[in-house]
């Protein structure tokens, strides 16, 4: 897969952002979206009563690894123009994560039976991103070799507080040879618009994963004997967040079912 994130089998043929959201939006893509529309940026998801944005705000500004915030919507206003013309923020993610007083609810592929008119999106940068420049240097991405989702885990690091929200950061991990390990750190340092260098490589146990092939999200894949477990901050800290914060009402992505915008991964890069 040396210079491309190559496509599934059985995913539509997506070359932009528009068509990877109106292919979800119509139902005929309901997979991870790791190597959809590749070039286009690709987005986690919070929604939150108005109530809570403003603090909501001040974390992702406090924690930029693993909240690096690159679109927010108006109250009740289901477009996030900044990253997309056609986008409805209710329909154009695969699947998405319902939860109430920080309770899983609902894993809906749509949720526009639960909007309210309180509500405010925040949009949220992603590793996937960062992969197009991995691939291209002939790095090998574990999870998109084996058709699942990228494995992710809770960690001891901890956020910083802002209001109520407090918690865990979450990670992601793709395993690489020490040589790879260390290209990647020089790639990924140039996009800390989509999380940046990894936060953490090799001794999993010294951030709190007792089992690397055990993730609390997502799906396992092997490390290879001559390999390193490298760790990037997560879009996914936010669920990890609720869980400890419990909001009476948010949504969120499922992990691996990301927002496809119209924003050029290049746009992030810093040269």
């Amino acid at each position: 897969m040396a210079g491309t994130i190559s496509r599934r089998k059985d995913q539509p043929h997506i070359d932009s952002g528009l068509s990877a959201r109106l292919a979800i939006r119509a139902g005929a893509h309901r997979g991870p979206t790791a190597g959809l529309a590749p070039g286009n940026v690709q987005g986690n998801l919070a929604i939150l009563p108005q109530a809570l944005a403003a603090d909501f705000l001040r974390f992702c500004q406090l924690n930029p690894k693993p909240c690096p915030l690159i679109g927010t919507s108006a109250p009740g206003d289901p477009r996030v123009p900044e990253l997309g013309e056609d986008l409805d923020i209710r329909t154009d993610l695969p699947r998405y994560r319902v939860w109430k007083n920080g309770e899983l609810v609902a894993e809906p592929e749509d949720v526009r039976e639960f909007w309210r008119d309180d509500l405010v999106s925040f949009v949220i940068g992603c590793s996937f991103s960062f992969e197009e420049a991995l691939a291209i240097e002939g790095i090998e991405l574990r999870h998109i070799t084996h058709g699942c989702n990228v494995p992710m885990y809770r960690t001891s690091i901890a956020t910083q507080q802002a209001g109520p929200f407090r918690g865990p950061m979450v990670v992601s991990m793709r395993p690489m040879t020490p040589r790879d390990a260390i290209r990647a750190v020089q790639i990924t340092t140039r996009f800390p618009s989509v999380h940046g260098a990894p936060v953490h490589i090799g001794k999993p146990e010294l951030i709190g994963i007792a089992d690397v092939n055990k993730p609390d999200y997502g799906d396992a894949v092997p490390v290879r004997d001559d390999e390193l477990p490298v760790f990037w901050a997560c879009g996914v800290t936010p669920q990890s967040v609720i869980a400890t914060v419990k909001p009476e009402f948010c949504i969120t992505h499922y992990p691996g079912s990301m927002l496809v915008t119209d924003r050029k991964n290049t746009e992030f890069a810093i040269l």
